[in-house]
């Protein structure tokens, strides 16, 4: 089982590199999130976001799994089944649902939205989709599981549950209409009925034991993994490369090639630490240049220069064997680029990313020559500018990991593998 994972603040390009590279494994398996994520795939001008399925649904023959280490919105999940454009029956064939899945309730979203609420300029940015609530029962051994949708008392379970949230909930100030979404929420839940919803663990490791190729898709980035990102502002889950063998039920001995992803700039949505963040307006730039607005939220990016301290932080915790970098594209006509290589911090020049985000840093910049020319249309890596491949060698002997893939454009056309 080979993982692709984002090394960065989420957004970096995951969906359409798994898409890209998708004809050589059988099996995309979703190992963690929720609909927080937006994976983008753009093919025959066409471009459509996931947010719970896997990365794989568009090609034929392969199979697609949501593991057990997501949360699964039922009313999400059917919007986003209905909106692939394929025929429900072929859908059904290519995906699978793990039963140990939790479900995220209607008054998860609620109760996210009243937190957030309350926590007025302390807002950590969530995405308001409850994922957070969904995971604390998940930790308090409060959750609803995809399998137990078919039990007989599956109603007096769900009554329990949404019970205990409206009880929290009358400590707030907050008002929410809970009858238009819980009744989207039903007919989520009767979609599921139709689908598979097994013990994917089985299904996995009996793949893996038979030679077959598994790929492990993560969502968000490894700056926002709750243990070892930018906490407290990060998501709910274990972003990383061991999120993958929690989140689907695998050995640590079965993986193979750890892809790590990241832009040729950074962003990030929401609050937190940002150390090469551009309020000027280059950063403008690159944001209307690269649409830097969430997919799933529609937010503005915060936009900024390359930061090889967090990048090599990011590397070494995931144990990342292949780096691929996208929006490369973005950068062309720059008459020169900045890479953060070390910061400044009291007085001392460091290179490990902080513990404390009050604690004050400031980037040490290398400038670098930039491209100009539009690399959309090149399809091979001897035909990328000079200074753009200048930049992908500083940033392979900075990081001792090569650059196996360069994305040039949004396309699944536009992708170089060296």
């Amino acid at each position: 089982m080979d993982i692709l994972l984002g090394l960065q603040w989420g957004d970096e390009g995951k969906g359409k590199i798994v898409d890209a590279i998708c004809p050589e494994y059988d099996i995309i398996a979703r190992f963690q999130g929720g609909p927080n994520a937006g994976h983008s795939i753009e093919f025959q001008n066409i471009k459509h976001i996931l947010h719970l399925i896997p990365s794989g649904i568009f090609h034929p023959g392969k199979l697609n799994i949501i593991g057990n280490g997501v949360v699964i919105d039922p009313a999400v999940f059917k919007k986003e089944i209905e909106n692939l454009g394929l025929p429900l029956d072929e859908i059904k064939k290519r995906l699978l649902v793990s039963a140990r899945a939790h479900l995220i309730l209607p008054t998860h979203r609620i109760l996210d939205a009243a937190y957030e609420h309350r926590k007025g300029c302390a807002k950590i940015g969530s995405t308001l989709k409850g994922i957070g609530p969904a995971y604390t029962d998940k930790a308090g051994r409060n959750g609803l599981r995809a399998g137990e949708i078919f039990r007989k008392d599956f109603r007096n379970l769900y009554s329990l549950r949404v019970n205990s949230h409206l009880e929290i909930l009358r400590n707030y100030n907050f008002e929410f209409d809970l009858k238009t979404p819980e009744d989207e929420w039903f007919e989520g839940i009767e979609l599921m009925k139709e689908f598979k919803i097994v013990n994917t663990e089985y299904l996995i490791n009996d793949s893996i034991s038979r030679g077959k190729k598994i790929l492990a898709e993560g969502a968000q980035g490894t700056m926002l993994d709750v243990d070892f990102g930018s906490y407290p502002f990060v998501t709910s889950s274990n972003t990383i490369s061991s999120g993958a063998c929690t989140g689907l039920g695998v050995s640590p001995r079965s993986v193979g090639e750890i892809f790590g992803i990241f832009k040729a700039y950074c962003t990030r949505v929401g609050s937190g630490p940002f150390p090469t963040e551009l309020s000027d307006p280059t950063g403008e730039k690159i944001r209307e240049t690269g649409h830097e607005f969430g997919s799933t939220t529609g937010r503005p990016r915060r936009c900024g220069w390359l930061d090889i301290p967090a990048l090599k932080y990011a590397i070494m915790i995931n144990g990342v064997t292949r780096l691929i970098m996208t929006k490369a594209d973005v950068l062309s006509g720059f008459s020169s680029v900045k890479v953060c290589t070390s910061y400044k911090s009291g007085g001392k020049e460091i290179t490990e990313v902080p513990v404390e985000n009050d604690q004050l840093i400031e980037p040490v910049y290398t400038e670098m020559k930039g491209w100009k020319e539009d690399i959309s249309k090149i399809n091979d890596y001897k035909s990328l500018p000079d200074p753009l491949k200048e930049y992908i060698s500083f940033i392979e002997n900075a990081t001792k990991v090569p650059v196996m893939i360069v994305s040039t454009g949004p396309d699944r056309n536009e992708t170089i593998i060296r």
